[in-house]
């Protein structure tokens, strides 16, 4: 029987000897159910090898974002970041948890590799602002990668993934905060009787389930954690939340009864998942996470802490539909709340007040609503403050987050037409000025691009556009507000905010969003507010 092929940044003297390829050397499944029933079965949990294969491929299949960083760009702009730094003294990103980063039997280099790897990632996701899970995701990765880049390039795929029905990995900290929610009413529902004892012993239950990512990127040994990871590639994001149900579920049969070890049972339930195979295998482990039978979850199952319906007033819309519109929005701002800035009928029906009182907010929702009863509005990505760079002269800027909207009469959003159609644009290089200014980033230096500290994968200079109807997604004027631009206007508003017409336009490929002419009954600008600042 053959050793398993250990790459270079694996320490093989921690691992251990007497494991073998006993495993299969193929893997032929095509069908997503088979493929499902053979991770959990851990068909390829015995081959490093094959392991590898599977890991590359399922990887390779998750449908990104059109501009996915690759191990090219990582060979561009890993010497620029890392510049004379030793691998060991690299700083890692602000949005590690310095705590959380397990080696997983990774030699002095493979650890010194996540590190540079890390900072990378930094450099080209600078919207990832909170992701602790990202260090145990790299270091495992690394073991099954030929080099650095290469490890790279499947970290950046799974950071990118845009299949909203396929949620990966969080990457703020209100997404973190949300799963933490999540994760505690499901324990509640499926773990009634660990809850209980959480609740007994525990000052504040939701700090110790705030801990359950921890638990699977942190605590569980490698072979536990690379099995779990097995399904999670094929499953998605609830398969995380069934182990550690499974987790919660074990502890509180070894320990029902007994004296906790300390009286912080938040380390105490880290120091059992760490010591997790005295108690249970990988195999039982998930066997009885696959006992638990979830109901659908959505990653927007939180909107309504975003959205109080007891303090929530608007002219134009209700509580449900607002709701709606907060489902819309980038995941980084979805557990933030609305703040009004701008109403009509409270600061008069003047554009330029309308510019006064949003100016320093970035991102901000428009709402209109007409003398027909007809709702419609615009997310917009970028700070209205922008205008003032062009001299006076009316100019479109923000990104491709922006998008627009009706819900009245009936429901419809309208992305930036690149999104849906990729085939418009290919993605330019990432050899940029923004490449080249990539030491900065050891001192978290901050670029003064709004684009740059939203979603740098929607600015438009990232595509080669045909041209440039196909970007224009919102502009200011004294005379007049226009979202989207190219063939027509999606909205076109006047300085009075009395009048506005809407239409088919390039950027987002939009029907009409209500009557063609119309005159105006309200207008409303939202804000989004962290909920820590308040």
């Amino acid at each position: 029987m053959d050793s398993p092929g250990y790459n270079c940044f694996v320490d093989r003297d921690k691992m251990d000897a007497s494991i073998q390829d006993l495993g299969p050397k193929e893997l032929n499944c095509t069908e997503l159910q088979e493929l499902k029933q053979l991770a959990r079965q851990g068909y390829w949990a015995q081959s490093h090898a094959l392991r590898g294969k599977v890991y590359q491929r399922l990887i390779r299949d998750i449908p990104c974002r059109t501009v996915t960083p690759d191990a090219s760009v990582y060979s561009d702009i890993v010497g620029k970041i890392v510049g004379k730094h030793s691998s060991s003294s690299l700083p890692l990103p602000e949005f590690v948890d310095n705590t959380q980063v397990p080696t997983y039997c990774l030699n002095t280099r493979g650890e010194g590799a996540v590190r540079k790897i890390l900072l990378c990632i930094a450099n080209q996701f600078p919207d990832i602002s909170f992701c602790p899970a990202l260090p145990a995701v790299v270091a495992l990765l690394l073991h099954y990668s030929i080099d650095e880049a290469e490890c790279f390039e499947k970290a950046c795929r799974i950071l990118a993934c845009n299949d909203p029905s396929k949620k990966l990995i969080d990457q703020s900290f209100l997404a973190f905060e949300s799963s933490c929610m999540t994760f505690g009413d499901l324990v509640n529902k499926y773990c009634q009787a660990a809850h209980k004892l959480m609740v007994a012993v525990s000052e504040d239950v939701l700090q110790v389930y705030s801990d359950w990512q921890r638990w699977l990127f942190g605590e569980l040994p490698l072979n536990y954690f690379a099995r779990v990871f097995d399904v999670f590639l094929v499953e998605g994001y609830k398969v995380l939340y069934r182990v550690a149900l499974a987790i919660l579920k074990f502890f509180h049969k070894v320990r029902a009864g007994q004296p906790l070890e300390s009286d912080n049972v938040k380390q105490d339930i880290r120091i059992f998942v760490k010591d997790i195979a005295k108690t249970v295998s990988p195999e039982k482990l998930l066997e009885k996470a696959f006992a638990i039978r979830l109901v659908s979850l959505s990653k927007r199952q939180f909107v309504h802490l975003a959205v109080h319906a007891e303090n929530f007033r608007s002219e134009i819309v209700s509580v449900k539909e607002m709701r709606d519109i907060w489902s819309w929005i980038p995941e980084r701002f979805a557990l933030c709340q609305p703040l009004l800035l701008f109403s009509s009928l409270q600061h008069g029906y003047s554009l330029t007040r309308f510019y006064f009182q949003c100016e320093g907010h970035e991102p901000t929702l428009l709402l209109i609503k007409t003398t027909q009863k007809e709702v419609c509005g615009a997310y917009l990505s970028t700070d209205w403050s922008e205008r003032n760079k062009f001299g006076g002269k009316l100019s479109f800027f923000g990104t491709g987050e922006c998008f627009v909207f009706r819900l009245q009469p009936e429901v419809q959003r309208y992305e930036w037409v690149v999104i849906k159609h990729p085939e418009l644009t290919r993605p330019t290089s990432f050899k940029s000025s923004e490449t080249a200014a990539a030491p900065s980033l050891l001192s978290h230096s901050v670029s003064s691009d709004p684009a740059d500290r939203l979603s740098p994968f929607l600015a438009a200079r990232h595509f080669n556009l045909p041209s440039k109807t196909e970007s224009m997604f919102m502009a200011g004027g004294n005379d007049c507000l226009i979202i989207g631009g190219g063939g027509g206007q999606a909205l076109y508003i006047d300085g009075d905010l009395n009048r506005g017409r809407t239409g088919h336009c390039d950027t987002f490929n939009n029907q009409p969003l209500c009557s063609e002419n119309f005159f105006i009954s309200a207008v409303e600008a939202w804000g989004f507010q962290d909920p820590d600042t308040q």
